[in-house]
């Protein structure tokens, strides 16, 4: 049973041991339109990634993190990871794409990782962190494939249900990329609502997870660029994420580079939120009609965008062009 492989206890235990390190994010409740938006942009790094990444840090033993921390990120989960170093006092390495946001890549070096800057996208620099983990003994910290990273992405579920328990029964909207968040979410949130609605979506430029969702093989998806570059690459071979989202998962669905950029544009002319594509995923999939489910609840997964970027979106989609009549 699925339940063997990922225990609903592992989340509460991962709720109680984060707590100290990290915010405990908004829940916006956008009356007019029965949407429930939980800001992980406010979060300390400004993205959820440093719930999973802390949490599995944080169970090593002693001896694995003496010998370092070892990640492949496009920025986010990297930043988790050097944060969680950081706590920890240990050496963290992050391999990651050279075409990578330069905020991100900086911010992880602030925050003290050594990043390595590898040729070729995502899938590249994975490859290159994992090789470099298995020819030395640091200590690998994937983003998704990893069942204590995972329970810590899920005690957002936790928080939310806690603060407002009748969403349980509501529709969540989920940015999806190697499953890790959306895995989490699904164990706790169908622990106890059965009935509840889980939604995956994802760029349709990069639809990795996607593809593997509807029995396709990855071989077949076509990487293109694109705005949300937190949810692109290839997902690793006999990753535990694929079951949970295969079991959790009602429906997955994919939004363009447009509707991206629309739902960054509403988030800060409607909410006063900046979000960063990968997030605005999430609102782009209601924005577009594709999800018409409410109440729905919306993961805002981070806020991480390069200011010009920002901008430069506002500036072609503004207030009037944006807002739209979504109901």
């Amino acid at each position: 049973m699925i339940e063997s492989l990922f225990p609903y206890e592992w989340i509460v235990e991962a709720v109680d041991r984060i707590q100290p390190y990290i915010i405990q994010t908004p829940l916006i409740h956008d009356i007019e339109r029965d949407l429930y938006l939980k800001c992980e942009n406010h979060q300390i790094t400004g993205s959820f990634k440093a719930r999973g990444a802390l949490n599995k840090a944080l169970t090593l033993q002693p001896w694995e993190r003496e010998h370092g921390l070892v990640a492949a990120s496009a920025g986010n989960h990297g930043q988790g990871i050097a944060l969680a170093g950081k706590t920890l006092n240990t050496h963290v390495r992050v391999f990651c794409s050279n075409t990578a946001a330069p905020n991100k890549i900086e911010a992880m070096r602030k925050l003290g990782a050594e990043v390595i800057l590898v040729a070729g996208g995502y899938g590249d620099a994975e490859k290159a962190g994992l090789d470099f983990a298995a020819n030395t003994l640091t200590t690998w910290i994937s983003p998704y494939n990893d069942s204590q990273v995972i329970a810590g992405q899920g005690s957002i579920c936790l928080e939310i249900l806690r603060s407002k328990s009748t969403l349980g029964n509501a529709t969540w909207i989920v940015p999806t990329s190697g499953g890790g968040l959306i895995s989490g979410i699904g164990v706790g949130l169908k622990q106890y609502y059965t009935d509840a609605r889980l939604i995956a979506v994802q760029a349709v430029a990069s639809p990795f997870m996607h593809a593997v969702y509807n029995d396709r093989k990855q071989e077949n998806v076509e990487d293109l660029p694109t705005i949300a570059d937190g949810l692109s690459g290839p997902i690793q071979s006999g990753s535990i994420t694929i079951p949970l989202v295969r079991h959790y998962v009602d429906d997955f669905i994919l939004v363009d580079e447009n509707e991206i950029e629309m739902a960054i544009a509403f988030a800060w002319w409607q909410y006063g939120e900046k979000i960063e594509a990968s997030a605005a995923t999430a609102l782009a999939a209601i924005l577009s009609g594709k999800v018409t489910n409410r109440p729905a609840v919306l993961i805002l997964s981070g806020g991480n965008i390069q200011d010009e970027k920002f901008k430069d979106i506002l500036s072609r989609h503004g207030k009037k062009s944006t807002i739209g009549n979504i109901s």
